[in-house]
């Protein structure tokens, strides 16, 4: 269902072949990794616990010659024979909905899990890089976000076990890269959408979309005037390339920094599916933040990288998948 093209591998820009290990790499960002390196010629090493990655997100690599999969969850150490060149750290979901299930793991991925795989990285003199995010900027008080600032964040809140976890990672990533030569990357990434998004994700772009096609009304929550910053997968997927690529061992942005209200977005979804349903509208949920538009100005000037994929196009490809994937579920439904 969830299906991966994969591609001739292509030499010509590959200076060596190199094994990348992907943390979380079952998931939604973390299986476009595994692709993107596969398609590229890499060896892919995809540790994952499938708590909320999948199999479906990976299935047309898994009989790949250089593509193997690590049932492993992160909080505890990980070892892996042989040479390791690069790590991602992808792991923890992003979903509001689905971290809260189980603030005490996701905190620990994100600070236990960080710890892991910088001990790999150190005993391996491998790079690595962690997947921060907006969040720890939480709630902010200025507009664009830059990545000198401090945040606004609720450390006792439903949302502290995911936006606290990322900060201290971001703290770890930074002292074993100061006192332990740790090669560390640090990306804070902001709202990113695209195809494998799970159904039941809970984020905007998802709801949106699911209840748009499904016939439901599409939910608001509060007024609908908060906004958000929207990038594409593919955009994201060559940031985080990009950055692994340079020597920055700060926090850098990686978002599109074009801002749209809820209410902007809802109607977008209305058009372009033609679906002929309301809206609704629920309370805010408490420490949701207001406001999200990325500074990505460090971005352009350290790694040359800027977002291409404008919102309706990424929008277009998204509902596509989804179609897709709501589609065959129906006709299974109907089977079974």
């Amino acid at each position: 269902m969830n299906t991966i093209s994969v591609k001739r591998p292509s030499f010509s820009g590959v200076a060596r072949i190199k094994t990348i290990v992907i943390a979380g790499g079952a998931g939604f960002v973390g299986s476009h990794l595994c692709e993107r390196f596969i398609n590229q010629g890499h060896r892919v090493v995809c540790v994952d616990n499938l708590q909320t990655g999948s199999r479906d997100n990976i299935a047309s690599l898994l009989a790949h010659h250089d593509f193997r999969f690590v049932l492993h969850d992160v909080t505890a150490p990980l070892a892996l024979d042989g040479p390791v060149h690069e790590i991602y750290n992808m792991a923890c979901t992003a979903s509001p909905p689905r971290y809260q299930l189980d603030p005490i793991h996701t905190f620990r991925t994100c600070t236990d899990g960080a710890m892991n795989l910088l001990n790999l990285a150190r005993d391996k003199g491998a790079k690595v890089l962690l997947s921060s995010t907006s969040e720890v900027y939480g709630d902010p008080e200025i507009s664009l976000q830059h990545e000198g600032y401090r945040g606004n964040v609720n450390t006792c809140g439903p949302r502290a076990c995911y936006d606290e976890g990322k900060r201290a990672a971001e703290t770890l990533f930074w002292e074993y890269g100061a006192h332990l030569g740790v090669q560390t990357r640090i990306a804070r990434i902001f709202n990113t959408y695209g195809p494998r998004m799970h159904p039941d994700d809970g984020r905007v772009v998802s709801n949106f979309i699911v209840q748009a096609l499904r016939g439901q009304d599409l939910t608001i929550y509060g007024n609908g005037s908060q906004t958000r910053s929207f990038c594409y997968i593919d955009d994201l997927v060559d940031g985080l390339i990009a950055l692994m690529a340079s020597d920055e061992k700060m926090p850098v942005n990686l978002g599109n920094p074009d801002e749209f209200t809820m209410l902007e977005l809802a109607r977008k979804v209305l058009d372009k599916t033609g679906a002929s349903v309301g809206l609704i509208n629920q309370p805010l949920p408490q420490d949701d933040p207001r406001q999200r538009r990325p500074d990505i100005s460090r971005a352009a000037e350290l790694l040359g990288w800027a977002p291409k994929v404008a919102l309706d196009q990424g929008l277009d490809l998204t509902i596509r998948w989804f179609w897709s994937v709501l589609n065959a579920q129906s006709v299974e439904a109907r089977v079974s």
